[in-house]
């Protein structure tokens, strides 16, 4: 299927009858949402890109209703990648970086966390060609797939994820000229008084403006202060979101823009 020669009430005909759609990562994805129930999603990774970081896919094939079974297989040989240094910066390029980070790039085996989607190491790795090694693609599909579900005694399950959290806040102190603190704090998000949660968590990224990465943190309580990698005198950017028994995450609350 081309997203390009296929009209979209072709694509939908086309994948809602399909048993497989097998796809590298791609926001042609999204077409998932029209494969029949029971049907297998094979979402390709190139190299150094870890599946585990990127699942939106993954995500809506576990919707409750989708019934879909959901395949990532990661491109791991070096050898099987074509990357293009000298694009633009947009489609993969880093000719436009300092030699020692495009070095740093070239060599690094795995693209580390970072915020959507301007990182150039993400660039790099995403607009690769891959040549898919078929025999491990055959044995991640043996291994991951399983006969075909019942349907008919699968229903939808009823799940609540958690709400924003509340009323987030930080402040920040400087120690001295090499030393900061940035405390952060929340309230529980509305909904958590109403429930009975197993366990609750607070994912808390924290981003150096004008950074491509971030720092993440995972939390058990609503009051934190940080000091390892905190800089003086320098403008931090704030994610906070509640997770619920470790799989149920919500959504994040409005970024806070935090100055040490």
């Amino acid at each position: 299927v081309s997203l390009d020669e296929h009209s979209f009430a072709d694509i939908v005909q086309i994948i809602s009858k399909a048993s497989m759609l097998v796809s590298m990562h791609g926001a042609q994805l999204v077409t998932s949402l029209f494969l029949p129930r029971g049907a297998i999603v094979v979402e390709l990774f190139p190299y150094a890109v870890n599946p585990e970081h990127y699942t939106p896919y993954k995500t809506i094939a576990s919707l409750p209703g989708m019934d879909l079974q959901y395949v990532a297989w990661q491109n791991t040989k070096e050898e099987n990648s074509i990357a293009f240094p000298d694009r633009p910066w947009d489609q993969g390029g880093i000719a436009h970086l300092e030699k020692e980070e495009q070095d740093r790039i070239l060599k690094s085996k795995e693209v580390p966390r970072h915020l959507c989607c301007r990182n150039p190491e993400w660039l790099f790795r995403i607009y690769q060609d891959t040549s898919v090694d078929i025999p491990s693609l055959l044995e991640v599909l043996r291994q991951t797939v399983k006969s075909k579900p019942n349907l008919k005694k699968f229903k939808p399950a009823s799940t609540i994820h958690p709400g924003k959290v509340r009323e987030p806040k930080c402040q920040a102190s400087v120690q001295g000229t090499n030393e900061a603190k940035l405390t952060v704090s929340w309230q529980i998000p509305w909904n958590l008084k109403y429930l009975k949660v197993r366990e609750v968590k607070y994912e808390v990224w924290i981003q150096e403006q004008g950074e491509n990465t971030y720092m993440p943190y995972i939390l058990p309580h609503q009051n934190y202060t940080f000091s390892e990698n905190i800089k003086p005198f320098t403008t931090y950017l704030v994610w906070i979101r509640c997770i619920f028994n470790k799989t149920l995450l919500g959504p994040f609350a409005d970024v806070l823009m935090c100055r040490t």
